[in-house]
């Protein structure tokens, strides 16, 4: 059953559904509104047990959160949209394209992953593990070299640890029920099943979801357009929200032409 998931609407124009990661909220998208919402109505949400949307009861798989998000399309009463995910977000909106191809009108796949290594899935499943069995606090500071770059660090520490809390204040259950679906969700047998127009953007020293895997999801997507953020790291929406709502919205107005400027 889909949860009904505590959403905001905000701005004029085409929708664009906005959805976030792992120990995320809508929140976190707030340095790309300003940009955004004079050209699109952007439909904003909390993924189940995150932020004010209810807690589930027990476990649940990226089919659910699939669903979730098509409850909350249908409530919002829009038959097609655009819509753009972060992180696991960014496997949500794919795989929401995958079962409902007609309501969407073009992806923007932010920093996710895919054509992981054997290597690379090891490395992911090891930080689930390690936050099972040592507690996820005592994990997450050993993440945010992860997240962010050097000089955000040193500069917005304020932001760092707001992020960080925000994890924390998750519920533990919850926080590594979306961490697991994260971690065992491969998109490469069927990524080039969707054929909406995609914006694949990752940063440059982003480990886990490096310019390596995100090249090869571009490759394998029938109508792809490639970005890497030079210098940047996982946690774009925060350090640099203004440069990735432009590239989204510079590629959907050239694709659909809607209004530039």
């Amino acid at each position: 059953m889909p949860i009904p998931c505590a959403y905001s609407i905000e701005g004029h124009g085409p929708p664009l559904f906005l959805i976030h990661g792992i120990g995320a909220a809508r929140n976190t998208w707030a340095k790309l509104l300003p940009i955004l919402t004079p050209h699109y109505t952007v439909i904003t949400y909390d993924l189940r047990g995150h932020g004010a949307s209810p807690l589930p009861e027990g476990s649940f798989a990226l089919d659910d959160l699939v669903e979730d998000l098509a409850y909350l399309q249908e409530q919002t009463g829009f038959d097609q949209a655009h819509f753009a995910g972060h992180s696991l977000g960014g496997m949500i909106g794919p795989a929401y394209a995958k079962r409902y191809p007609e309501r969407v009108l073009s992806l923007g796949l932010l920093s996710t992953a895919a054509f992981r290594t054997e290597d690379d899935s090891q490395k992911v499943w090891a930080v689930v593990k390690a936050m099972e069995e040592r507690g996820i606090p005592n994990v997450l500071e050993t993440l945010t070299d992860r997240w962010f770059t050097d000089g955000f660090i040193a500069s917005h520490g304020e932001v760092v640890r707001r992020r960080l809390d925000q994890v924390i204040a998750t519920d533990a259950e919850v926080f590594l029920n979306v961490f697991r679906i994260y971690a065992g969700t491969e998109m490469a047998p069927w990524i080039h099943k969707i054929t909406v127009p995609s914006l694949v953007l990752t940063g440059e020293n982003d480990g886990g979801y490096n310019p390596r895997l995100n090249q090869q999801i571009a490759a394998a997507m029938p109508d792809a357009e490639l970005v890497i953020l030079p210098n940047y790291k996982h946690s774009l929406l925060l350090e640099a929200g203004d440069v990735v709502a432009e590239h989204i919205h510079r590629f959907i107005a050239a694709r659909f032409d809607e209004t530039l400027g």
